[in-house]
């Protein structure tokens, strides 16, 4: 959004911002929840719309989950800095899930404000209209990282290229969309028939929206994270590890377990004696300092973390009962794999 919203100096552009984009005088950012680039080039036959854009694959962010990456793509601030550092982060010994707002007690937007949870605006601050689902609009993770956005619902997937043409049409120079049924397929029926089929949507979708641009507008698509085929493969942390728990945050690709008192470096040890051998096993200090969620961190962000982090490096998830859904999970994401960190940043004209 820097990139976008800020003074336009081609010059001054990162190097990985698509060509096409550069001159561009309105831009369309579409985000599709779950496309991860490695997934998109194993299957560019089913997309061609999406495999003749100009662009490539860029890195987001740590953990690579929804609720942290939509932040940081709305913001332009690392996880570091806007403070939404996961699914499911620990605010003063209440574990929120973030994309529904709630705790073990129910809906948490009393409790846990959204603009004191992340106060910074989206958008750097300025009008941009955003095209999302209508059920979306009036919620608690809403209301935290799209502070300041123009709210446009769409209801089914024909409304978006039409919505779309509607904002650039009134003149705004950027337009905000976000489209979440790939990661849903994912999620629910893994990769295949379900996957495949949902794909070819989203490109045709995506041909729609290329059909609606005026003169001079370009689509960017990117996505927040890309995904892992975990099947059945959910490990309990081992029972010694569990011993020094006093619950856990996160998700299962990227679990933090909270010690007990005083059992922080014991905890470390039993978790990597255990999982090393499947996972990236490490304490709070070290994400801290290799700088994981950006160069810099304040404390009281820094205290909505674990003390050792369970970060899975093969395609595994790790348990935790309270972390639950109305169903089990067939691909996920969270780690630092390359399935889940690229995504893609392509752009394309009207045709």
């Amino acid at each position: 959004m820097p990139a976008l919203l800020g003074p336009r100096h081609t010059a001054a552009l990162p190097t990985w911002f698509p060509d096409t984009a550069r001159d561009a005088a309105q831009v369309v950012v579409l985000l599709v929840d779950g496309l991860g680039w490695e997934q998109l080039q194993e299957r560019c036959d089913l997309a061609p719309t999406l495999a003749a854009m100009d662009g490539g694959p860029i890195t987001t962010v740590v953990p690579s989950t929804t609720s942290t990456a939509l932040t940081s793509a709305v913001t332009g601030l690392t996880p570091a800095e806007h403070g939404i550092v996961g699914y499911r982060i620990d605010l003063g010994g209440d574990v929120m899930n973030v994309l529904r707002w709630s705790t073990a007690n129910g809906d948490a937007r009393k409790r846990h404000v959204p603009r004191d949870v992340q106060p910074f605006r989206a958008f750097l601050g300025q009008p941009v209209p955003v095209v999302s689902k209508v059920e979306l609009e009036s919620s608690g993770f809403s209301a935290a990282h799209l502070v300041g956005g123009l709210m446009n619902g769409w209801r089914t997937m024909s409304n978006i290229a039409v919505e779309i043409a509607v904002q650039l049409g009134q003149g705004h120079r950027v337009v905000y969309a976000y489209y979440d049924g790939i990661d849903k397929v994912a999620h629910e029926k893994g990769f295949g028939q379900y996957y495949d089929a949902e794909l070819r949507m989203v490109d045709r979708m995506v041909g729609d929206v290329l059909d609606a641009l005026p003169p001079g507008a370009v689509l960017l698509v990117t996505a927040d994270h890309g995904q892992v085929d975990v099947g059945p493969r959910v490990v309990p942390p081992a029972p010694d590890v569990l011993a020094a728990t006093r619950y856990q945050s996160g998700e299962g690709r990227f679990r933090w377990l909270h010690a007990k008192p005083g059992a922080a470096a014991e905890l470390l040890q039993a978790a990597t004696a255990a999982h090393s051998d499947v996972a990236w096993v490490v304490s709070k200090e070290q994400v801290l300092e290799a700088g994981w969620f950006g160069p810099s961190m304040a404390g009281p962000v820094a205290a909505r973390l674990g003390d050792v982090a369970l970060v899975a490096r093969d395609p595994i998830s790790f348990d935790d009962p309270a972390d639950s859904g109305p169903f089990q999970l067939v691909c996920r994401h969270g780690s630092l794999t390359s399935a889940e960190m690229l995504v893609p940043l392509i752009a394309g004209r009207g045709r």
